[in-house]
């Protein structure tokens, strides 16, 4: 019956995006978060590169918008930044990315370097080019890669903590932190970031929404209905995503591009509250009794999606990015430990976490290393993304100056 339905949904899906070629934008659609393109450039041809890649990930744009949906960002992925650097000089290699940074502004694109070790053996110089591109330029994302198949990279957990504490002294507000996370059992092709990378000769992309809206929609009619949560929640997912999918194939077809899948996690921003949503299930706070539940709802059913899926498919739970989780953040309804039990059954791991600013390059560690543990463990994609803040203590509240991020209270670490 369920695969009858999925069929259902996805040909009507289809039938809608052929009848909407000026469809308006429509309150009830999540946002198009990321329409992320897979490049592999050079330092020589990079202006070029990219403005091909531009034209692709346009086209895909103007079609999601015809099909009455808002896209947020259009963003570009390169190879990781040791291969994009390689055998250049660091500060030649920091005055590049100082180009990148600038024509990601004119150009109106989010530019990722990828992670600076992608493997335990890799060389840790590229992460002090990174230290430097991340407290200086204000586009510039990246990562690091803390686990994958192959084991726990101990290394680079301790070469990651120091570029957090780094950053965290060096950039504005200690906001450098923003665009950087650690990951774990994150494959290749993710179009969120900052943990997206790839390997690969490029010319591909993929899509993810902004969906925390749909969940709400969803939770406030089945609060509490667990079967029908599952059931509703998945129908409702496919139809965007089965947009997604159409949308992709399409362009894919009219360029030389290839479209790799949809990352259906609902991720949420601002008002558009997966705290909000949870707690239209539960009835309660978010941290709550109930919210593990609510959360492997919503893993249960983004997974049960009928398309090709990349990235983390799961669920976001960005303490600093959602308004509401961080209230409650400031209101101690749930901390690391709770993100991680809830980690368990869903993701993306801890995420957005504002840290005293005297945090010790100890404390970093461990916690990365719980984050990499547990994503071994269940085989799971699972991101760190950390953010002491220079200057606060526990009680004090942040004062970042960021359009997506809510300010919220430091809490003391155990």
């Amino acid at each position: 019956m369920k695969r009858i339905v999925f069929v259902a949904v996805l040909l009507i899906s289809a039938h809608l995006i052929a009848q909407s070629s000026s469809a308006p934008a429509s309150s009830s659609n999540p946002k198009v978060r990321a329409i992320t393109g897979f490049v592999r450039i050079n330092t020589e041809s990079y202006q070029t590169q990219i403005a091909s890649a531009l034209v692709v990930l346009r086209k895909a744009k103007a079609e999601f918008e015809s099909a009455g949906y808002e896209v947020e960002t259009v963003r570009v992925t390169t190879q990781p930044l040791a291969e994009l650097v390689g055998g250049i000089p660091e500060d030649q290699a920091l005055a590049f990315l100082k180009k990148l940074d600038d024509l990601s502004v004119k150009e109106n694109f989010i530019p990722n370097v990828g992670p600076a070790m992608l493997h335990d053996s890799d060389d840790p110089a590229t992460m002090h080019l990174l230290e430097r591109a991340l407290s200086t330029l204000p586009n510039i994302e990246a990562s690091s890669i803390i686990a994958d198949g192959e084991g726990i990279h101990w290394k680079t957990i301790q070469r990651t903590a120091e570029l957090v504490q780094y950053v965290s002294e060096h950039s504005p507000r200690s906001q450098g932190t923003f665009n950087f996370t650690a990951t774990a059992m994150l494959k290749p092709y993710s179009p969120f970031f900052p943990g997206s990378y790839h390997t690969g000769e490029g010319q591909q992309f993929a899509i993810g929404f902004e969906g925390a809206n749909v969940v709400r929609d969803v939770f406030a009619k089945d609060k509490g209905k667990y079967d029908d949560a599952v059931a509703d929640l998945t129908a409702a997912l496919t139809k965007h995503a089965s947009v997604a999918d159409t949308i992709g194939k399409k362009v894919a077809k009219e360029t030389s591009w290839n479209f790799l899948g949809v990352d259906p996690t609902p991720a949420p921003l601002g008002d558009v509250s997966i705290g909000a949503a949870i707690e239209a299930y539960t009835g309660g706070k978010f941290g709550s009794p109930g919210t593990m539940t609510a959360a492997r709802i919503i893993t249960e059913a983004v997974k049960a999606v009928p398309v090709t899926q990349v990235g983390y498919s799961g669920l976001m739970v960005p303490v600093m990015e959602d308004k509401l989780l961080a209230q409650r953040w400031a209101e101690s309804t749930y901390n690391m430990d709770s993100l991680l039990a809830y980690s368990a059954v869903c993701g993306t791991g801890l995420d957005t976490i504002p840290l005293p600013g005297d945090v010790s390059l100890g404390q970093m560690k461990r916690i990365f290393s719980d984050v990499a543990v547990l994503a071994v463990k269940w085989n799971k994609p699972l991101s760190a993304r950390l953010q002491p803040v220079l200057g606060k203590k526990p009680g004090d509240r942040t004062d970042f100056k960021d359009p997506y991020l809510f300010n919220t209270t430091v809490h003391a670490l155990p």
